[in-house]
């Protein structure tokens, strides 16, 4: 099937290129604008400079140049935001500011998506196909105002795709990629296809329909694959294999004055577990085996709908109204697998989670608007329905679905104190129906100097609600005692945010250097922590006992002449936690560097840009539970994880007048799998003890074809 589909994408481009149009020339070396429109958290889609929060932007260009798949690929070269894999599930999710997945909110057209952890929040970056998407906007700080619960670090807007400027578009698109030195056309390597066909019905109207197919093989290392029958822990997968379908729809109307779109998706995703354990059933009489091994599938289906519409009245009012429905499962196959005969026995085959999710949010802008003032009023309503089997316990054979809705109301204004400084407060009142009413605050400034100069800071409190395993987790029997907690309270946090950004051009615009310098301030409490709730007999329980304090500060330095630009950025932060229930615990604070940098050349005679991207995660350090003293209170011991580096490289050129575009590259390639975590921080990146972290399947390279037909 992997053959067919590969062989299909080659003819597709062969009879597309056999049958296409002359199109126009596009300058590629053209100066791109200074002024970078963004849209998260605005009033208005406005210029990067008159935002008053800080907010990164993450263009087309430089998805196409890494051949980024899906969000997990484009995330490893920004300070502060760790991509987290993990080669047991498949997932991706992503820290930021020292804090996990869990306090990030990842929107899609400025809905947070639903996923099997969660609403916005939690979400597996792998799930997020980036064919369609125009930019990415993520903004830095407390949003607890504009986004309300989970955005305590911030939040990652995907802006997509909805206009053209062609009458039609259709792109066809092939990647091959070896996984570490292992790549086949059938069962190694990961094999990408892609369609889009866009089209301008008239002056108004734009329709867009789109699919994926992203097939990773897995990653063997040592491993020996589905069909091997020693009980030697050999069988299966390093990294499982897994094949994700992403298909798209788009029909938007703008008339200049409003626009409405109606966006759809379904994604589907098979992820195949191996397990190690091999059962020889020995047959005695006549002295054979038939080996067999418990496997699971698992099968992710999730559909996004999403509506929307924005404009201007007369009167100068703004509105934006977005509803969205939502529907995720995931279900597991479990079976006893025959590896000799490939039969399957025992076999359930059942929904393990399902998650229903309802959205809507609403704002009127331009309110009382003059020069000097402005002010937004919105509503938000979040509706959740769902279940989780694996963290039922012994209700495991009949889950019970759980509801919590949410309905918020807020309010903002950004009064201009002068010309060139700004002021935002705001509040957010919060009604839900697992835990008591809120409000939330944000004050946010900008002011802007002379030669360049922009300030911004931004204090802003936002909150994390538990999710579905904290609160109704149970796992109990003779050995164990684990629960989840239904009397959690959210976490309550405090984001504090200082940035200097410099901007000078020299030679009309030729030349464009940028400096900044951010500070950043996070103090959690109430933190949700698995804790011992009693010692005879031993009893777990989540409960809100835990604090945590963030510090950062962060350097960035671009500079752009003519067809070179070039980065250097550096940040080096601390993180301190406190156990209260913990006598022997230590809040200090423990520090950790990183460093990126790139460099990009654009070679107009040959219509080609090369790149080169680095990263630097230093040494990084965290208390741990060792043991227990005298008295039976646990004792912590600092842990510390080796640093590492990543580097990708690629080249892209265009052909036949920009109508077809190679892209060959290399991921990782100072070759890094596993990196140590221990006491002395001995060893290096490519040490495989036990007591390490799996963080890549190494030395990668790739080869993407996109054929564009315009007309």
């Amino acid at each position: 099937m992997k053959f067919k589909f590969n062989v299909l994408f080659v003819l597709i481009l062969a009879f597309a290129k056999a049958n296409s149009q002359q199109t126009v020339v596009i300058d590629t070396t053209e100066v791109e604008s200074l002024d970078e429109i963004v849209v998260t958290g605005q009033y208005n889609p406005q210029s990067i400079k008159k935002s008053v929060y800080n907010v990164r932007v993450i263009k087309a260009e430089q998805i196409k140049q890494i051949a980024a798949v899906n969000v997990a690929d484009l995330l490893n070269f920004n300070l502060n935001l760790n991509v987290t894999p993990s080669a047991s599930t498949g997932r991706s999710t992503v820290s930021f500011f020292g804090l996990d997945a869990r306090y990030f909110n990842v929107l899609i057209d400025n809905v947070p998506i639903v996923s099997d952890n969660g609403v916005g929040s939690n979400i597996d970056l792998t799930q997020i196909n980036l064919d369609d998407v125009e930019r990415i906007e993520i903004v830095e700080g407390s949003m607890g105002v504009q986004y309300g619960a989970n955005a305590v670090s911030g939040v990652l807007n995907i802006i997509t795709k909805k206009s053209d400027k062609n009458k039609w578009r259709i792109n066809l698109s092939l990647q091959e990629e070896t996984v570490s030195d292992e790549y086949a056309w059938f069962d190694e390597g990961r094999h990408v296809q892609g369609a889009t066909i866009s089209h301008n019905i008239n002056d108004n109207w734009y329709a867009s329909v789109g699919v994926t197919r992203n097939d990773f093989a897995g990653f063997f290392n040592n491993k020996k694959g589905r069909d091997y029958f020693e009980n030697d822990g050999l069988r299966g997968y390093e990294w499982l294999p897994k094949e994700q379908i992403t298909s798209n729809a788009l029909l938007g109307y703008n008339n200049g004055k409003h626009k409405f779109f109606y966006k759809f998706e379904y994604f589907d995703e098979t992820i195949n577990f191996f397990n190690s354990t091999v059962r020889s059933n020995f047959n005695s009489q006549n002295s054979t085996i038939n080996p067999s091994a418990t496997d699971r599938i698992y099968k992710t289906s999730r559909i996004f709908n999403h509506l929307n519409g924005s404009g201007t009245f007369d009167s100068g009012l703004r509105y934006s109204v977005s509803l969205s429905y939502q529907e995720q499962k995931r279900r597991l196959n479990e079976f006893n697998y025959f590896i000799l005969t490939r039969e399957r026995t025992a076999e359930i085959d059942e929904v393990n989670q399902s998650g229903k999710f309802f959205y809507s949010k609403g704002t009127l802008g331009n309110l009382f608007k003059t020069d000097r003032f402005n002010a937004q009023v919105g509503y938000e309503i979040t509706l959740q329905e769902g279940f989780d089997r694996e963290a039922a316990g012994e209700n495991i054979l009949n889950p019970k679905t759980r509801n919590i809705n949410d309905f918020a109301g807020f309010i903002s204004s950004e009064i201009g104190l002068s010309d060139n400084l700004t002021v935002r407060p705001g509040i957010r009142f919060i009604y839900n129906s697992q835990f008591d009413k809120k409000a939330v605050y944000e004050l946010t400034a900008r002011q802007l100097f002379e030669k360049g100069f922009e300030l911004r800071a931004n204090v802003g409190t936002s909150y994390r609600v538990p999710d579905f395993t904290e609160l109704y987790y149970y796992f109990v029997d003779a050995n164990h005692d684990v629960q989840g907690n239904e009397n959690l309270k959210p976490e309550e946090g405090l984001t504090t945010f200082l940035s200097l950004k410099k901007k000078t051009w020299f030679d009309n615009s030729l030349i464009r250097l940028e400096n900044s310098v951010k500070l950043t301030y996070i103090d959690l409490s109430d933190r949700i922590e698995l804790s011992i709730v009693n010692t005879n007999p031993l009893q777990y329980r989540y409960v809100n006992i835990d604090s945590y304090r963030f510090i950062g500060l962060t350097n960035t330095n671009s500079l752009k002449l003519k067809n070179w630009s070039t980065s250097l950025n550096a940040t080096v932060f601390g993180i301190s936690r406190e156990l209260a229930s913990e006598d022997n615990a230590s809040d200090d604070y423990l520090y950790q560097f990183q460093l990126n940098a790139s460099l990009n050349y654009r070679y107009p005679k040959w219509d080609t840009v090369f790149s080169l991207l680095v990263n630097y995660n230093g040494r990084q350090q965290d208390f741990r539970v060792t043991g227990s003293d005298s008295d039976g209170n646990s004792t912590f011991s600092k842990i510390e994880t080796d640093a590492y580096s990543w580097l990708d490289a690629s080249i892209r050129k265009s052909f036949l007048s920009d109508q077809l575009e190679a892209t060959v590259g290399a991921r990782n390639l100072f070759d890094i799998t596993r990196v140590d975590t221990n006491y002395t921080s001995s060893g290096g990146a490519h040490n495989t003890a036990t007591n390490s972290i799996l963080l890549g399947y190494g030395r990668s390279f790739y080869l993407k074809l996109l054929y564009k037909l315009n007309f």
